[in-house]
């Protein structure tokens, strides 16, 4: 049995110092996306996943959209989406989302979804009909493509980077020596290796990592360096925030200083190009993530 932390009502209260601060969702281009995002039923990490940045990016008129449904048959503990039985997929969301994108008029689109291990092809044939026909639909605009562990599977994930995005992004969450706590589905060098698949693949490669879990500064650099020797070109290092009591708590507040120390030290070790900071997630300025 996976031991999880005990979660202490003290934890969850703890003050988030002022560098955690947000802005509230607010004005025309938020309401713009909110509105599409509604009538075309579509499902965002930004409200999924709890993220502090939602306000920022839909007031730029951009959001994350996530494919095959907002139930994941993973159960991560530091993460909000829903878990259990997802129902069945919609074959026509491809179109949906792609007509989305296309009405918002965005430069660069990031896409992602729910892991889906109860399906043949965890999702892959929607995965590259969703890339496939935003293109068509939007050939200026670049993508990116945030994709779930595909548990070894290869043939799933070369079918899921085959449709011609541009930055192919596969999340390893936390340090090595957290996996069994924070990702217990998972395994630190499957991920690792399925880095290295999609950079072996011509693809170019992104991860991102939650701090403020436990980890030591000797695991964060130890982590960089497996990046490195993977072939990931680009790592985004954000605060982990608790989404709720059942959720694994947070153990430290990361200071903006170490962040930027952080920032430093990857690209010292060989990362072509490293977002570091206390609000940071893995799709934040993912714009920016297109020609490192």
């Amino acid at each position: 049995m996976i031991e999880l932390p005990v979660i202490s009502e003290e934890a969850t209260r703890k003050k988030k110092p002022d560098w955690l601060r947000v802005k509230l969702p607010v004005g025309k281009e938020y309401a713009k996306v909110r509105r599409l995002v509604d009538e075309h039923k579509l499902h965002t990490i930004c409200e999924s996943g709890n993220c502090p940045n939602m306000g920022e990016c839909w007031g730029a008129g951009t959001a994350t959209f996530m494919i095959l449904g907002n139930v994941c048959t993973r159960s991560c503990s530091f993460c909000a989406v829903a878990t259990g039985r997802p129902p069945e997929y919609d074959e026509d969301e491809p179109r949906r989302v792609a007509e989305a994108i296309k009405l918002m008029g965005v430069k660069h689109a990031v896409i992602t979804s729910v892991n889906r291990d109860e399906l043949k092809d965890r999702g892959a044939e929607i995965w590259y009909q969703t890339v496939v026909q935003t293109k068509e639909l939007s050939p200026e605009t670049t993508i990116e493509t945030l994709i779930p562990d595909v548990k070894g599977k290869w043939e799933a994930l070369y079918r899921m980077i085959d449709a011609g995005q541009e930055v192919v992004s596969h999340n390893m969450e936390t340090v090595g020596s957290l996996y069994r706590r924070v990702r217990p589905q998972a395994k630190y060098d499957r991920s690792l290796e399925q880095i290295r698949l999609t950079k072996e693949y011509g693809k170019r490669t992104k991860t991102g990592i939650m701090l403020g879990l436990g980890e030591t500064k000797d695991e964060v650099y130890q982590a960089m360096d497996d990046l490195v020797e993977n072939g990931c070109d680009i790592l985004t290092l954000g605060q982990y925030l608790q989404p709720t009591k059942m959720h694994i708590e947070v153990a430290e507040f990361i200071h903006p200083d170490l962040f930027d120390h952080y920032r430093e030290e990857g690209l010292r070790r060989g990362l072509k190009y490293v977002e570091s900071g206390p609000l940071v997630r893995s799709s934040y300025h993912a714009e920016r993530h297109v020609n490192v």
